[in-house]
């Protein structure tokens, strides 16, 4: 029988299923009931934010602090590796938990009944809390606008997803590292101005 940790898909099944025995057990040792109401709900749309968000800071930070700076130490016969097969497939899944995260947020930021307050930044009401998480909403608006329309579009002419001569190749590759790098220096404020919304506010 196979290790089912070898398998990606089956590793992710087995983590969904004892966060479903954990909730279970929690629930239980504790003597609560489990309602699927607006509380849960909210709760939910957060959790998936979060986790969607942990997909997409945490390609961008592997990108800025592993990628990009160890590129120039790899042999020039080994970069195709990179460019063919990692960076495209994690560009995949860097994408898509940008837009992952935007939905989830804007979601969960009407279902609590703050979307308006925050993103006018707490000028329509709601205080300190809908500023501070008006900021980090519009920080991510931006970083999301960065990753889906500068990023990849530069990156698909860089990594010859498609066609493009080799000056192009060259100022695409730059233009999506610097935007890379401006959003790497926005989810700094953005995740303190997110969590601050939440603890201090």
């Amino acid at each position: 029988m196979n290790n089912p940790l070898q398998s990606l898909r089956n590793t992710v099944i087995m983590g969904l299923i004892l966060l479903v025995v954990m909730v279970l057990a929690v629930n239980s040792m504790h003597g609560q009931g489990f309602a699927l109401d607006h509380a849960w709900s909210t709760f939910f749309m957060r959790w998936l934010h979060v986790v969607s968000g942990i997909m997409w800071i945490g390609i961008l930070w592997y990108f800025n602090f592993v990628q990009i700076p160890n590129m120039g130490n790899i042999p020039d016969d080994q970069k195709p590796a990179i460019s063919k097969v990692i960076a495209p497939a994690a560009l995949f899944w860097f994408r898509w938990g940008a837009m992952a995260t935007i939905i989830t947020g804007l979601l969960l930021a009407h279902m609590n009944g703050y979307l308006i307050e925050a993103l006018t930044i707490g000028l329509k009401g709601g205080g300190a809390k809908a500023t501070a998480i008006g900021i980090g909403m519009w920080f991510g608006m931006i970083m999301w606008f960065n990753v889906w329309f500068i990023i990849w579009p530069n990156q698909k002419k860089a990594l010859g997803i498609v066609e493009a001569d080799a000056d192009t190749k060259a100022a695409s590759a730059r233009t999506a590292m610097l935007f890379s790098r401006t959003n790497t220096l926005l989810s700094f404020p953005m995740l303190y101005a997110m969590v601050s919304a939440q603890n201090i506010f």
